[in-house]
């Protein structure tokens, strides 16, 4: 079912009293346009060629980046206002946006507009004199290859989670049409060293990069099938947030890409690196984003509903799940870090002995148990549980991901704690701090 409201009309040529020239094509875009939108096939759409004349929009606007989003179950159109040092998101219903829009156009305010659809390549040009002129191309094989990963991302047609990001410089030959989640050129990849002055990717940051969007595109997943899928207000916290690479991704991504109301907060003991990290966020101006110094321990959020801790050593992990699970959050991530509290807790029982022997096995049954038990605990608590690679090792030794997202409907925790109870009794396990942390706060029985 289209989502456009009923009192959207079908394009039609010009009528007789409008004499403009320009008419026919103008009128002709906007019928792909809406058509486009109807049949959930609007990539995205372009402004270029900005002329300057309207006050609004200033003198140093350089794009409009247009594509459809639904906010509160209505159709709207997301503009993306892009300037050398900020972006400014508008959301406008449809009809309103479509009549924005049109506006521009016919004012020739900008001299180019594209269209973007899985099939074709809509060019609305004004020369000089003002003429337009209309063009409808197939896609570049980069475009389409990006239309395929963008629908794949999004799980349903039409999702707002279409980005148009460039290939990074540092990308071989065949790997030339993978998607990335955001545009080399967006400004805080710059300030935090990821870029050049010209946007170009540091070569030494190549990995940080595919981390970045590694990260991102987990994300869009998760939010994709969460209770989150729909809601324009989220509250993201970030503990151990570091230098920010990943916590100004997500803000970003939501903000920008997705047009969410986004509030992201990043939790960080070292105090250079809060310092470090609200300069910038004070310098792009960018809103519903904060940088604080906190322990993951002490912290209280005021509002949570995406719970991140990448990297937290050993029960600061548990401690962050935690606070998750009991704050409510709709998507917990976790890459753990260090797996010290189970390993002295451990038997070797029969037949495994001869195996545990080593050191090295023993680790890393240390490691596959406390992760493993976090997840059946996220489980028992009401969330469906991943385990699985983050990025591959050659990026990072810090690889795996513990993601949970809130089920829906509740159900009995009853067999998954008979299975928890069962695996702690078999290696004589007789404490697990998550599990302990939230039988004391009455999230599970006792």
């Amino acid at each position: 079912m289209s989502l456009i409201p009923a009192a959207v009309p079908p394009s039609s040529p010009a009528s007789p009293a409008d004499t403009d020239a320009n008419a026919v094509p103008l009128a002709r875009f906007r019928e792909r346009l809406v058509q486009a939108v109807r049949q959930d096939q609007c990539q995205k759409l372009v402004l270029v060629n900005y002329q300057g004349g309207d006050a609004q929009l200033g003198p140093d606007l350089q794009r409009i980046m247009v594509r459809p989003v639904e906010l509160k179950g209505q159709l709207h159109l997301s503009f993306l206002l892009r300037y050398p040092t900020k972006d400014i998101t508008k959301n406008l219903p449809f009809n309103a946006g479509l009549d924005t829009l049109m506006a521009w156009l016919k004012g020739t305010t900008f001299r180019n507009a594209h269209l973007h659809t899985p099939t074709e390549e809509v060019q609305l040009a004004l020369s000089k004199k003002g003429k337009a002129s209309l063009r409808v191309g197939k896609p570049s094989n980069a475009e389409a290859a990006q239309a395929r990963a963008e629908a794949a991302a999004a799980g349903r047609p039409g999702s707002a989670a279409v980005v148009s990001a460039p290939l990074d410089a540092a990308t071989s030959g065949h790997n030339r049409d993978k998607h990335r989640f955001l545009e080399l050129s967006r400004p805080f990849l710059h300030e935090l060293g990821v870029t050049d002055a010209n946007g170009q990717l540091i070569p030494a940051m190549s990995r940080k990069w595919k981390q970045i969007n590694k990260f991102v595109e987990v994300f869009a997943a998760a939010l994709a099938r969460s209770p989150l899928a729909e809601q324009q207000e989220i509250h993201v916290v970030d503990f151990g947030s570091g230098k920010g690479y990943l916590t100004f991704a997500i803000h970003d991504w939501l903000r920008h890409n997705m047009g969410r109301d986004a509030r992201v907060t990043g939790v960080e003991l070292r105090d250079e690196l809060v310092q470090l990290c609200q300069r910038v966020i004070n310098k792009l101006k960018l809103d519903g984003m904060d940088y604080e110094q906190g322990d993951v321990r002490q912290y209280h959020p005021a509002a949570l509903n995406v719970m991140i801790a990448l990297h937290a050593c050993d029960v600061a992990t548990d401690y962050a799940i935690h606070l998750g699970i009991r704050a409510g959050a709709e998507i917990i991530m976790c890459s753990p870090c260090c797996h010290k509290q189970i390993r002295p807790q451990l038997l070797s029982p029969h037949p495994l002995r001869p195996i545990l022997q080593h050191g090295i096995h023993l680790g890393q049954e240390a490691e596959m148990l406390t992760d493993g038990l976090r997840a059946l605990l996220l489980d028992a608590a009401g969330y469906d549980t991943q385990v699985f690679e983050f990025v591959s090792l050659e990026h990072t030794n810090k690889n795996k991901m513990i993601l949970a997202v809130k089920r829906a409907k509740a159900r009995s925790p009853d067999e998954v704690i008979n299975q928890i109870r069962d695996i702690k009794a078999f290696y004589g396990i007789h404490e697990q701090c998550l599990e302990s942390l939230l039988k004391a706060d009455g999230l599970l029985p006792a």
